[in-house]
């Protein structure tokens, strides 16, 4: 009863109703601006909060994550321009929708199945948070390592059906991912001699480049072509379409908990692990996959809201943040005097509550926002193409500027947006791209742990690999992945069925 009187402490006093219907109003918007990044939003909150009481700042930093992580999706369909990495998975399938005219309902399934997602995740986070966090401690540097690669080669299920070119694609993502300083040694790496390239290049230029730049130049060819009338007779998804959806959005929704809760993983390797689990696993779809199929917006959008409470597991019993904005609200709340970590529970209660609370409370005003506005917001996609793409373009250099003010991110965008375009004219698709460059710091540093934790022995580091179920199960995975893309398996797979 004294959990339940906690839970409600947001529900039942005004001010922070409000701070949190404001936080995840602004999140979804935020989160729908290219470069304009929910890490960004709440790292800025922390100055503006400092001096708010805790309950206060909390309410809104939790509204602007919620809302940040779901608005992503918003531009992603619309204007095939993912407004956060974790909305990269939605384009893919959202686009095609919109294209078609039914933007309307793509927006109200990707809702739908976000809010259902975000309930997955909390309810993982109020039940079963000291089970998972037990397992994501777990995890070795190795074992970060193969589930890294295991999402680079996860461009299978993004390349069509040519594993080599998004292999190729991911490999490019990996060198560019590696532009910079040595995180450990300090070296140069790749970067030619200029000082400017010792900060790396920012993921954001190149994945508004290769999504938007792209996308505007593909459409100089179409210019004169008339905008596709959006459906916007029905939004709200049927009860038929959501018990339809339903099985696959918990499935979905589990593995974003799972991966929500590895460290410094995130909701963007979530979306794609559920994106590929969704291909892989649904038979007959309306329509291939990429090309508008429901399934492939029903999967990454349960999955990367169900990261949030995922993430939020290990920051408030271990201590340890879930992804870059629980980094975030770790700092915040030990600014605030207070101490996340095993003891959290048991010696502050109230906190673990309210903040479950809070995230229940800012899942429905996500519904309720989510869904409203999207006949105003549809109309983006009915602006001819001669301004449209005109104002895709500024909107892109604006996003690309705003991350770190500097015209060299500008430079960046535009030449990834011109590589995007002969990218996809040569049937190489740009998705594997950005995942390879969010993954490749990932890959490096783990590597260089797991290589160093076993003195720099590469016998020894496999003999350890084999011996941890852990590390075997990744590992299988990792093969299975490669094989089911060969001839071989398509040979093996037929002549199964004939016996």
């Amino acid at each position: 009863m004294e959990a339940l009187s906690y839970f409600l402490t947001a529900w039942i006093d005004p001010q922070l109703l409000f701070l949190v219907g404001l936080g995840t109003f602004a999140g979804i918007y935020i989160g729908a601006i290219p470069g304009l990044s929910v890490t960004m939003a709440v790292s800025i909150l922390i100055s503006f909060t400092f001096a708010w009481d805790v309950n206060n700042a909390l309410c809104l930093m939790v509204g602007i994550f919620m809302g940040g992580v779901y608005g992503g999706s918003r531009t992603a369909i619309l204007l095939n321009i993912p407004g956060a990495p974790s909305a990269i998975a939605t384009a893919l399938d959202g686009f095609p929708l919109a294209r078609r005219g039914e933007a309307g309902e793509a927006i109200g399934i990707a809702t739908v199945m976000s809010v259902l997602g975000g309930f997955v995740g909390i309810v993982a986070l109020a039940v079963a948070a000291p089970f998972i966090s037990e397992f994501a401690l777990t995890f070795q540097p190795r074992d970060y390592m193969l589930l890294a690669i295991l999402g680079i080669l996860l461009v299978g299920s993004l390349s069509g059906e040519s594993l080599a070119k998004g292999v190729v694609a991911g490999c490019l993502g990996l060198l560019i991912g590696t532009v910079g300083l040595d995180p450990l040694t300090a070296e140069e790496r790749f970067t030619f001699g200029f000082v400017g390239m010792w900060n790396g290049i920012s993921f954001i230029a190149v994945m508004i480049g290769l999504f938007g730049v792209s996308e505007a130049l593909g459409q100089l060819q179409h210019v004169d072509t008339a905008a596709v009338k959006q459906k916007i007779s029905r939004i709200v998804p049927s009860f038929d379409a959501v018990r339809k959806y339903l099985p696959l959005s918990l499935q979905s929704s589990s593995i974003g908990v799972i991966i929500g809760a590895l460290p410094g993983v995130g909701g963007d390797i979530a979306a794609l692990m559920a994106y590929d689990f969704a291909k892989r696993t649904t038979r007959n779809p309306e329509v291939p996959f990429g090309e508008g199929a429901k399934e492939g917006l029903v999967a990454p959008e349960s999955a990367n809201n169900a990261a949030v409470g995922g993430a939020f597991i290990p920051m408030l019993t271990l201590g340890i943040p879930g992804d870059a904005v629980t980094a975030i609200f770790l700092g915040a709340l030990f600014i605030h005097g207070l101490n996340p970590g095993p003891m959290l529970m048991i010696e502050q209660p109230t906190m673990f509550w309210f903040m479950v609370g809070n995230l229940t409370l800012a899942n429905l005003f996500l519904l309720v926002f989510g869904l409203t506005g999207i006949r105003i917001f549809t109309k983006i996609v009915e602006i001819p193409k001669g301004i449209l793409i005109p104002l895709i373009l500024l909107l892109s250099v604006v996003g690309a500027y705003a991350v770190n003010n500097a015209i060299t991110d500008v430079y960046w965008m535009l030449g990834f947006g011109v590589l995007g375009y002969f990218m996809k004219l040569y049937g190489y698709q740009v998705g594997p791209v950005i995942l390879g460059v969010i993954l490749a710091r990932l890959i490096d540093e783990n590597w260089r742990r797991a290589i160093i934790s076993e003195q720099e022995s590469l016998g020894q580091f496999f003999a350890r690999l084999f011996a941890s179920p852990l590390s075997v199960s990744l590992f299988t995975l990792v093969v299975v992945l490669v094989l089911s893309q060969t001839p071989l398996w398509t040979w093996a797979r037929r002549r199964r069925v004939r016996a």
